[in-house]
């Protein structure tokens, strides 16, 4: 059995096996490539050198779970979607949303700190992550953080891990703390032709939103296709979600419809209860639609949102936006015909536009043979020096996933 980079998938059953396995590699001098549910592999460059691609999709234990403390502890293999299933039993939620929940793992969504629509107002993976075991490269189980939310004990090693890419250990076991399922939910879509009085309008908003999306036309339409006819057609939809219990999601809702201008909307459609549901999981699932050539995402100052949307709109006809607005955070799906060559220029002018506002650009998803030319990491930072210092430290061997992270980490 071998993954798309033709590595050779070797399945760990337990946490004991999964330490033979690391430690027989790093005698050996052989790279280690974690794998959880394959939802992100095409992230990061190709693999710097030969080695096995190790599958965690086995450790899948619900070690603790001290419900009225509203935490919990589970191996890093367990899905999104089961472990929320789990959760679900005593009205608790981890309310991070992550692509194809059905099939990412806890571990792999840490490793590159995912998140979605609800970031805005519940967080990141950084916020919930308490404790945390992790594989070193000589095969020991090392340990951060602990199981109860006041623990100042150490340096908090848990953030560090978070987002890493899997370049700094294996992720063998997380504690979470977490928070109760909301009583109600709502979601408004409002069409629009210019978003941006739309946003400036909903940033001093008396509401407290936990979702603040934009779409463009192009993405309105792809989520149409599944399920049909979700939102009605306009140049562009700004979606605002709401989570709390009823009395105060209805408040939010009315208050919205009052403060959002009849002149400055299309058309505002409400979602509540049930009927929210598949809104959600389209603006969930968004950025894991793989029907695209290239797929890039942009992190920049929350107010230049707008305008680096319409910015990409003008360099390809069959681009599709999804903005966590909020956050400065831009997902974008370009589709049709397009080269190398003009795939680059593009890319160019894009990180031009998201270093003007201070932010930069990462590839999610590319053909194989662009990886090595195109800038998949985006521009180079002033702090990747400082963390290959910490990869040298942590992973002096550098057996976990060799140069497929920024700067060849």
């Amino acid at each position: 059995m071998s993954d798309p980079f033709g590595l050779r998938v070797v399945r760990a059953d337990s946490v004991a096996a999964l330490r033979d396995l690391v430690r027989e590699c790093s005698d050996a001098g052989s790279a280690v490539y974690p794998q959880g549910g394959g939802t992100v592999g095409d992230i990061g460059v190709l693999p710097a050198r030969d080695g096995i691609a190790l599958d965690l999709c086995s450790l899948t234990q619900l070690i603790d779970y001290p419900a009225r403390d509203m935490t919990i502890t589970v191996q890093a293999g367990i899905t999104l979607a089961e472990l929320d299933k789990i959760l679900a039993v005593e009205n608790q939620r981890l309310p991070i949303d992550v692509p194809r929940a059905d099939r990412s793992t806890l571990g792999g969504a840490i490793a590159t700190n995912a998140s979605g629509p609800r970031r805005y107002g519940f967080g990141t993976f950084r916020d919930y992550v308490i404790g945390i075991s992790v594989i070193n490269d000589r095969g020991e189980e090392v340990k951060a953080g602990g199981r109860v939310v006041k623990n100042v004990a150490g340096y908090d090693l848990c953030k560090l891990y978070i987002g890493s890419f899997g370049t700094l250990g294996i992720i063998t076991q997380v504690t979470l703390k977490l928070k109760p399922r909301s009583e109600e939910q709502a979601i408004i879509a409002i069409g629009c032709d210019d978003p941006e009085p739309l946003l400036d309008l909903l940033a001093q908003s008396r509401t407290r939103p936990v979702c603040l999306d934009l779409l463009n036309r192009g993405a309105v339409s792809r989520i149409n296709s599944e399920p049909a006819g979700l939102f009605p057609d306009s140049p562009w939809l700004v979606a605002v979600g709401y989570e709390d219990n009823r009395e105060t999601v209805s408040w939010q809702v009315q208050q919205l419809i009052r403060e959002v201008p009849t002149a400055a909307a299309r058309y505002l459609d409400v979602r509540a209860g049930a009927a929210a549901t598949p809104v959600w999981r389209a603006l969930t699932d968004f950025p894991a639609r793989d029907d695209g050539v290239l797929t890039f995402k942009a992190n920049l100052l929350p107010h230049a949102t707008a305008d680096f949307c319409r910015a990409a709109l003008t360099l390809h006809d069959g681009v599709s936006l999804q903005a966590h607005a909020g956050n400065g955070i831009v997902i974008g799906h370009i589709l049709g015909d397009l080269t190398k060559e003009r795939a680059d220029a593009m890319l160019t002018t894009l990180l031009d536009t998201a270093a003007a506002a201070e932010g930069n650009m990462i590839l999610l998803r590319c053909p194989t043979d662009w990886r090595s030319t195109l800038p998949v990491w985006g521009r180079p930072r002033g702090d990747w020096a400082l963390m290959r210092t910490v990869k040298e430290k942590l992973d002096p061997k550098n057996i976990f996933n060799p140069g497929c992270f920024v700067d060849g980490i």
